[in-house]
């Protein structure tokens, strides 16, 4: 048997066990050495800040020359067909950048660098480096995309009082024209379009080859046409009623008018335009192929 006074003592032992033992499983659970991290220590704090800092700026320069050295270097010494390298080499050039850390910067820097900072510097690099490629490509800096068509091509017919616009899109490279029986395309037959670019399309050289069966012409554009006709292009319907195709919607656009011919016969026309322009560095080129259909009614 045991008395009071000793049960009591016993739960009082067991109760200050237990919680000694719960007062050691919080001081584990806390942070601190006995989950091994390290106290923090603002001067090494600083000195890593300051070392990231210093990567960064260092990189921004670095990439900066590289794309200096592909646009005015490399660029200008590269033809238009391996034109890859322009971008395989600069991006190559992130294997580099732990080489160029280690001759430039401190040794006291150096310490905080790891593979994090590699890896980090390697996307500064990368998206550092496209940025600048587009802006060092693009005017005001470079040209190396020819002028463009600036919105539709036409086909008009030109009787000496109205122009008449064909109701066929040429959304798809081709216009069909319907005529009478054993008929041609009556009047003037003008093909219209305007050229678009982003620094002057009138520096480039456009040339129109029209082809029927076996005959090929080379047919130069009218300069005088828009202005003399402008109203009438503007005012002109189509055989729908509706308004003309906006052909030069800017008014920094370049217009073309190119004398087909007059009566054109049935069958198909092959219309080939190529534009070369004196680009920044290359020669810049785009070519269209347009196709027109003449064919008869059945009635």
């Amino acid at each position: 048997m045991v008395d009071l006074q000793t049960a009591m003592a016993a739960a009082a032992a067991e109760r200050k066990q237990r919680s000694g033992a719960a007062s050691q499983d919080r001081k584990v659970r806390r942070s601190g050495s006995n989950l091994g991290i390290e106290a923090f220590d603002p001067i090494n704090y600083v000195k890593k800040e300051k070392a990231d800092t210093a990567s960064m700026w260092l990189v921004f320069v670095f990439t900066i020359l590289v794309s200096l050295a592909m646009r005015f270097i490399l660029m200008p010494n590269t033809s238009r067909e391996k034109s890859d390298i322009l971008y395989l080499m600069p991006l190559s050039a992130v294997i580099l950048i732990p080489q160029v850390h280690r001759m430039v910067m401190p040794k006291s820097f150096q310490e905080f660098y790891t593979k994090g900072t590699w890896f980090k510097a390697g996307f500064l690099h990368t998206f550092t480096f496209l940025a600048l490629a587009f802006l060092l490509v693009n005017p005001p800096f470079g040209d190396i995309v020819a002028p463009k068509l600036a919105s539709e091509w036409a086909i008009v017919t030109d009787d000496g009082e109205n122009l008449l616009f064909n109701e066929d899109s040429s959304g798809d490279g081709e216009i069909t024209w319907v005529v009478d029986k054993d008929g041609n395309l009556t009047g003037e037959v003008w093909l219209l379009f305007g050229l678009a670019d982003n620094v002057n399309s009138d520096g480039a050289q456009v040339v129109v080859e029209l082809t029927h069966q076996t005959n090929s012409d080379v047919i130069e554009s009218n300069a005088t046409f828009w202005d003399e006709n402008r109203e009438r292009i503007e005012s002109a319907n189509t055989t729908d009623n509706s308004s003309a195709p906006d052909l030069v919607p800017h008014v920094k656009d370049q217009s073309f008018a190119i004398l087909l011919g007059s009566g054109l016969e049935s069958g198909t026309h092959q219309i080939s335009v190529t534009i070369t322009e004196e680009g920044d560095p290359w020669v810049n080129t785009r070519s269209y192929e347009w196709t027109l259909v003449v064919i008869e009614s059945l009635e």
